[in-house]
């Protein structure tokens, strides 16, 4: 399987229909990709909470519309990163959009963890209500989106629904760099799948992204890895080695009963 991770410049300096046109080419020029994936609210701005009133659209609003098109014309998989949904009640979520070949909506998921403790996304938006997988050509995939990669028991969940691949968009910060390429791997190595994280570059709202899109494989070595500029990262990974990893190895075999851990522990102190 060929990927294409897009690491886009968020600068919001120009027009969200420009910028998504612009991004929409890009998604063109990837000739021979099965899979082009897009960074977390790349159309948007991750961080320009302000705007994101004025911005929410639905799924079938403009930027998956565009996005839709370029994938019926490069005949690939497009993983959108993501949008501000605005639902048919009003609420608006984080809602990641996984396009097929022809244009039409795979899966669509709803960020689960807000970030901003108090403030920004989690103020603004609604949460998802649980987890979301998808077939990508033959491969079951669990999809994720930036803050989440925090959050191991999510990736857990995923890998209880069949996930052998992991496909994550975010606007990791610059700042917290280190913190998005020791998660990704640690994610790969406790789940035995791929990781094709793909995050923003540039700036906008006064935070700089801090790029590094990575691929990691099932035993979380880092296959790929960009820059912090804008930049088009392509990688072949082989979805059969997941199986043979986790045959090789099966540590997800001696797994306890997640209500196990629920429990209180039994003598001692703890």
């Amino acid at each position: 399987m060929r990927i294409s991770l897009l690491q886009v410049d968020s600068a919001l300096d120009a027009p969200q229909p420009d910028r998504v046109a612009r991004v929409a080419e890009l998604v063109r020029a990837q000739a021979g990709a099965d899979l082009v994936i897009l960074p977390e609210l790349w159309a948007h701005g991750a961080f320009a909470y302000e705007r994101w009133v004025d911005t929410a659209e639905p799924v079938d609003g403009p930027t998956v519309t565009a996005l839709a098109a370029a994938a019926r014309d490069l005949d690939a998989i497009v993983h959108a990163g993501s949008i501000i949904e605005l639902a048919e009640d009003g609420q608006r979520y984080n809602t990641a959009v996984t396009l097929s070949p022809a244009g039409e909506v795979m899966a669509r998921y709803r960020k689960l963890h807000r970030f901003g403790f108090g403030q920004g996304e989690a103020t603004v938006l609604s949460a998802g209500t649980g987890p979301v997988t998808v077939d990508l050509a033959g491969t079951r995939t669990g999809i994720a989106t930036c803050y989440d990669l925090r959050f191991p028991e999510l990736f857990r969940a995923l890998v209880d629904r069949g996930a052998e691949l992991f496909v994550l968009s975010s606007a990791w910060p610059d700042k917290r760099i280190r913190h998005w390429r020791l998660l990704t791997q640690a994610r790969a190595v406790e789940s035995q799948g791929y990781v094709l994280a793909c995050n923003a570059a540039g700036e906008h709202a006064g935070v700089r992204l801090g790029g590094g899109s990575l691929v990691a494989d099932p035993w979380g070595d880092v296959m790929a890895e960009a820059g912090e500029g804008p930049e088009v990262l392509t990688v072949e990974i082989d979805p059969s080695q997941v199986a043979r990893t986790r045959k090789s190895f099966p540590v997800l075999a001696d797994r306890r009963p997640a209500a196990l851990y629920q429990l209180p522990a039994e003598g001692g102190t703890g």
